[in-house]
């Protein structure tokens, strides 16, 4: 059974933490709790969690841009063949705080590294694994970074980076969900947490409710073919 990968995506504050966690309360509602796995990037393993390290502490200018992204591409792999690859071929549903949209955005649309460099990366960190769905959590970045700034963390260097460099940010991820609106489901995060997460919530149930009646037709139209082959089989005795 093919799991379901739901990556989360947006400026600095714009509320994903909250959303995954109310979304896994969701989830185990639903009886699905044995069934969902939360992991974030960079990070996710225990060689990826000491890469983040160097990621998102210190100075904002520690790195150059497409060094950041050769450290996230190498933090990503690791993620990849660790963690998100077995979970899916379990059947697991995976929630994920930043994937390699990030690195599209953060390294390549505002730190100007090649976009066919981005992608070359990409390739070699995850191969073809793209998330079913990704869920934009779009606010203005006056207010996300406001929000940030309350968080008891010294894991700040891109918040650190200024208002330029997150107004980009916010609409490269936009301009991107444009691009892929299959993928993407931009939420309006400026509104209260429950309201975002009812949204969230109805979207998720019928992507998946989608995903169940997808692989029973699969099962069934499989049933036929094989019902088809063995009458062959009879007919021919």
């Amino acid at each position: 059974m093919t799991g379901y990968f739901i990556s989360f995506e947006g400026g600095e504050g714009s509320g994903k933490t909250t959303q995954i966690k109310k979304l896994v309360a969701w989830l185990a509602a639903h009886g699905l709790a044995e069934r969902t796995l939360v992991t974030r990037e960079p990070g996710g393993t225990p060689s990826a969690e000491a890469v983040r390290d160097l990621l998102v502490k210190g100075a904002a200018d520690r790195w150059l841009p497409a060094t950041e992204a050769m450290l996230m591409s190498a933090s990503r792999h690791e993620h990849v063949e660790h963690v998100l690859r077995p979970a899916l071929a379990d059947g697991n549903i995976i929630l994920c705080d930043r994937y390699n949209d990030s690195t599209r955005i953060y390294q390549g649309v505002v730190g100007r590294v090649p976009h066919d460099a981005i992608e070359a990366l990409n390739r070699l960190a995850c191969g073809d694994l793209e998330p079913d769905l990704t869920i934009l959590l779009d606010m203005d970045v006056t207010t996300g970074l406001q929000r940030a700034d309350h968080r008891d963390t010294t894991e700040n260097r891109f918040e650190s980076k200024g208002m330029a460099f997150h107004q980009r940010v916010r609409s490269g991820f936009l301009d991107l969900a444009a691009g892929a609106p299959t993928r993407f489901a931009v939420i309006d995060a400026e509104r209260d947490a429950d309201t975002i997460h009812k949204d969230i919530a109805n979207l998720v149930e019928a992507r998946l409710n989608s995903r169940r009646l997808c692989s029973l037709r699969r099962d069934a139209q499989r049933a036929c073919s094989e019902a088809s082959g063995l009458h062959s089989l009879s007919g021919g005795f």
